[in-house]
This record gives C-alpha cells, structure tokens and sequence, in this order.
C-alpha cells in the first residue's frame, strides 16, 4: 500500500502494529472500517497537530477514528501496545524487558486557550498550563508518565510516579536506581524513597562554575525524550480537555518511535 502521508505506517511497521490491535468485540455489526487507517488517522493527528474534526478525507470519518482512540485509551489498550512494543525495543538493544535503573524529570508545558482542568502556574518556569512528570529506562524509552497542572511541586509529581511504577511492578520488579536532578533532591524525599520502594536516589547537579550549555550525565536521556516530543505538534502545547488524554497522547507519540525504530 503507497503512503499518503509523511505519518502514515509503512508496511512493515503495519506487519507489527497489526498483531496488537484489539480484535472486534463479538455481537452487533461486524467491524468493516480499514484499521490501518485508523492508526494513519491517530498519528497524522499526533504529529499533524489538527483538531480531530479536521481529519483529511482520506481517513476513516474523524469520528470513527477519535472513537478508537479513546475506547483504546479507556481500556488500557495503548498502555498494552506500548508496552509490548518497550520490550521488542529493549530486546533488539540486548537489554532485559524490565529496567533496572531510569532518569525521572519534568516539563511544564502551555494548555490550549478552552482547556481549564488540572491547570496550574509553574513560578519557576512562569508557564501557566501543565507538568508532564516522566520516567523514561537509559534508552529514553517512556516507563510512566503522569499529568498534572503545572504548579504541582517536582517532588509531588515523583510521589504520583513512583505509586504507579509500584502500581506495575510486574513490569519493572529490577528497578533499583533513579537519577533526577536539583528539583527532587532532599534528604527526606531520598530517605522517603528508600524506606518505601527500596530505591535509590541519585542527583545528577549542574556545577556552579560551568558556563553555557553543558550536557550532564545521565539527564540528558531524559532531556532528549522530552525532544522527541517536539516532532508531535500536538504536544508542542496541551490540547486535551483530560490529563488522561495528554498521557495517551504521549503513548501514541512513543509507540510511534519504536515503531520507526522496529522497522
């Protein structure tokens, strides 16, 4: 099948999403539309940075295709893909399917004009909007991420984080070390973290005697994850009415690198 757009899948990536999208649901009308389309659909949206309802003709009806995406997201679907698409990942870089070390970070981000949920100040970065809070393995692939306005503390976000890494232990049970950088650090919050998850707690701090931009171990991972986000225009800002979205939207946008890199 030729490519219509720069987003669409080629066939190979085809040959692997294909295996993990959810089968029809049994009763009522058999499924007819193109799931093919449907995923070019959701990523010439993701990268595109349009409204859903200015999807090209060339899809599926916009509605047909945002319906996918949020029943996926409802169910757990793209956690699943994700997932799955992580260890295929991991495996071709002869690493183990759970991590054993990850970098945590944050970044602030501008919501959309009508967006008014979970919206907040961040006095540091003087962005009024929301704070992506990640947890990405030392390939800078996503483990978690959670959404929340903006003047949430690093510290409370980490706090969010860590309760959904051990909310999924199963996938990362070899986890032992984390780097964050300046805003995490304390001796209660290390001390917290290490009494409660057995984690440890690594600083990585910028010299006060360095000049200009200096690339710090380990935080540049981290750093360059939140750079893959900029090829999404959708993310460039949040547009979604729920953080949930924004969290699903970041899936989709990390489903959409590894499958580049898979094929």
């Amino acid at each position: 099948m030729n490519q219509s757009y720069r987003t669409d899948l080629t066939d190979e990536q085809w040959e692997i999403i294909k295996t993990l999208i959810p089968a029809a649901k049994s009763g009522g009308r058999p499924r007819t539309v193109d799931m093919r389309k449907v995923i070019d659909g959701i990523f010439y949206v993701l990268v595109g940075g349009c409204a859903w309802c200015m999807l090209p003709h060339d899809f599926p009806k916009w509605k047909t295709v945002y319906h996918y995406f949020r029943q996926w997201r409802i169910e757990g679907d793209w956690e699943r893909i994700h997932e799955q698409l992580r260890k295929w990942v991991r495996a071709i870089e002869d690493r183990h399917p759970s991590p054993s070390a990850a970098v945590l970070d944050s970044q602030s981000v501008k919501t959309a004009t009508m967006i008014h949920t979970e919206v907040g100040y961040d006095c540091a970065k003087q962005i009024k909007g929301r704070k992506r809070h990640v947890l990405v393995d030392t390939l800078g692939l996503l483990m978690v991420v959670v959404v929340t306005a903006a003047n949430l503390p690093e510290r409370a976000g980490a706090k969010l984080v860590f309760a959904r890494v051990k909310k999924e232990e199963r996938k990362f049970w070899r986890l032992i070390k984390i780097w964050v950088d300046g805003g995490y650090r304390g001796e209660e919050f290390m001390k917290w973290v290490m009494d409660k998850y057995r984690w440890i707690i690594e600083t990585i701090l910028r010299s006060d005697k360095e000049k200009g931009f200096k690339i710090l171990p380990r935080r540049w991972v981290v750093e360059r994850t939140f750079g893959w986000f900029n090829w999404c225009r959708r993310l460039n800002k949040d547009y979604e009415v729920l953080p949930a979205t924004s969290e699903t939207m970041i899936r989709v946008a990390m489903i959409r690198l590894m499958l580049r890199r898979l094929a």
